[in-house]
């Protein structure tokens, strides 16, 4: 049985706790509301003076334990990942291309080239392995809007909206941070066939071929499309177009685009095109015996060389041209020449092979007619 006394004594600490409590409560409030006030003032740009912000209560937050925070919000890398995974063929082979807001205009570069897609022969399922690579904000928007499978290239404190003019300061920079993107995607385990300003017009496809990638190299790590192409796929002469390329990932791939990054520095001011045309022949592509090839004019054709067969031609590339308004109209013309070679009978595609109208704006006659703004150009080269 408890005596009074105890009795006292309880109510006593019962009601020295309750205060203790109330106490405590008022001070975390006081000391919340304080730091809330502190961060408004500062959001709106009123600074508390430090002679009252010195005697602020300081306030003590409780960390959970990390395994009852809420998980973080996706990285750009595992964005990445999870968009590549959706795209990529059984053999984690995606297709990659990148665009801007000045191609991403209606009736622009990105309709033509996903038009090429649509009408080529057997072209369309390609689309099912396609990431488009959005160099701002509104190339993203666009292209939620016309595709499924975008990413968002965020490159902090450059604009890649606009058309960059050939060997601009911007130019470069949206060169080089393309081959450093792409090093990322083998560095993941993706192989890829990157494209830009070229129409797909016959498959390439593992999945609606007998003969996967048919002018492709099976034992090549490396291959790229030509602006001249001299007959041996081998041949490091051979004049390479960065505009189209299939690179299979593996640890050779990955150090030659390593070594390809880092010699900007040792090649300054020029595109990672003419700096691949310096480094092919460095001992460091034996050494990791990377197995580089060169790809036929005949099947990936471009203004530069233009395919003589359609019957082969895989894909036309846009190359040996200035501008965006040139390489449009001559696109153009290149998609009308392949629907009207589509809706001929087989017996008159093989008897009279027809020919391409194009160059007709990006001949190289014509070159001498464009001028490009004079501001942060470098040099000039007709070889892009």
């Amino acid at each position: 049985m408890f005596t009074d006394c105890n009795c006292a004594t309880a109510a006593n600490s019962v009601l020295f706790l309750r205060r203790i409590g109330t106490v405590a409560l008022l001070f975390i409030l006081a000391s919340l509301s304080w730091f809330v006030l502190y961060k408004a003032g500062e959001t709106i740009g009123f600074k508390i003076p430090e002679s009252l912000t010195s005697h602020a209560p300081r306030v003590f937050f409780f960390i959970p334990p990390s395994d009852s925070l809420p998980p973080p919000s996706d990285t750009q890398e595992n964005k990445l990942e999870k968009v590549l995974k959706d795209a990529a063929m059984e053999d984690k082979t995606v297709i990659l291309t990148t665009l801007n807001e000045a191609w991403a205009a209606p009736s622009s570069v990105i309709d033509l080239f996903l038009e090429s897609f649509r009408i080529g022969n057997q072209t369309r399922e390609l689309l099912n392995h396609l990431v488009i690579i959005a160099l701002d904000e509104k190339a993203f928007s666009r292209c939620l809007v016309v595709h499924t499978h975008c990413y968002a290239l965020v490159s902090e404190g450059v604009d890649f909206s606009k058309e960059a003019y050939f060997m601009t300061h911007d130019y470069l920079k949206m060169m080089w941070t393309r081959i450093d993107f792409l090093k990322g995607v083998l560095e993941m385990g993706y192989n890829f066939v990157f494209t830009v300003f070229i129409l797909i017009l016959v498959s390439l496809s593992f999945q609606l071929s007998l003969d996967p990638f048919p002018h492709f190299y099976e034992d090549a790590d490396f291959q790229i499309a030509c602006d001249h192409f001299l007959g041996n796929p081998e041949d490091v002469e051979n004049r390479p177009n960065g505009g189209f390329l299939f690179v299979r990932s593996n640890n050779r791939s990955i150090e030659f685009y390593k070594f390809w990054y880092t010699s900007r520095e040792t090649y300054p001011n020029l595109h990672d095109q003419d700096v691949l045309n310096n480094i092919k022949y460095d001992s460091f592509i034996i050494d990791i015996d990377l197995k580089m090839r060169f790809l036929d004019t005949t099947y990936f054709g471009g203004f530069c060389e233009p395919s003589k067969d359609l019957n082969l031609v895989c894909t036309m590339h846009a190359n040996c041209c200035f501008g965006l308004e040139s390489k449009l109209h001559d696109l153009r013309v290149v998609l009308q020449d392949w629907k009207n070679f589509l809706s001929l009978p087989p017996t008159l595609k093989r008897s009279l092979p027809p020919s391409w109208r194009v160059p007709q704006n990006c001949s190289l006659d014509s070159l001498h007619l464009y001028t490009p703004p004079v501001e942060n150009v470098i040099q000039e080269n007709v070889e892009q």
